[in-house]
């Protein structure tokens, strides 16, 4: 049975994620969010607007920092930015699947967000209250009984 609370992609993966040149390891977590974006799925509130984002995939080494801009998300080169949110792979997987909410994910010290505290917990609420596809809830669902 696969363990979804502490899979983690083996320290290879890790290293080679953090030897990619960065607009190519951003690239795959600036495709799904524009995807996303384009596909209605998560629409941006205004007060995220003009403000700028670190997502960081500890695991994998992955690392993406990005601006809303009216809504749009934009790759932009790694800075000191106005909220980070770091994880592992799987977490994030939950967090986008709704198999776990934000506050849990943090609360039990999986989620971390550093930065602007109003902002991330905006971004927590966000999250949490964007509508899933279906595609998504059907792979959560299949996740969740490959778990058990």
């Amino acid at each position: 049975m696969m363990n979804l609370t502490e899979f983690r992609f083996p320290t290879v993966f890790e290293k080679i994620g953090q030897r990619l040149p960065s607009p190519i390891a951003g690239a795959p977590l600036m495709l799904m969010l524009e995807l996303a974006r384009q596909r209605s799925w998560l629409i941006a509130p205004e007060n995220l607007y003009g403000r700028t984002f670190q997502i960081q995939v500890e695991d994998l080494g992955l690392r993406l920092c990005f601006r809303c801009d009216q809504g749009r998300f934009k790759a932009i080169p790694f800075q000191t930015t106005d909220v980070s949110l770091s994880a592992c792979a799987m977490d994030f997987l939950k967090l986008a699947t709704a198999l776990e909410d934000a506050d849990t994910l943090f609360f039990r010290r999986r989620l971390k967000i550093e930065g602007d505290t109003e902002l991330g917990i905006a971004v927590k609420y966000w999250i949490d209250a964007s509508e899933r596809p279906a595609w998504l809830n059907r792979l959560a669902e299949k996740l969740t009984a490959s778990a058990t």
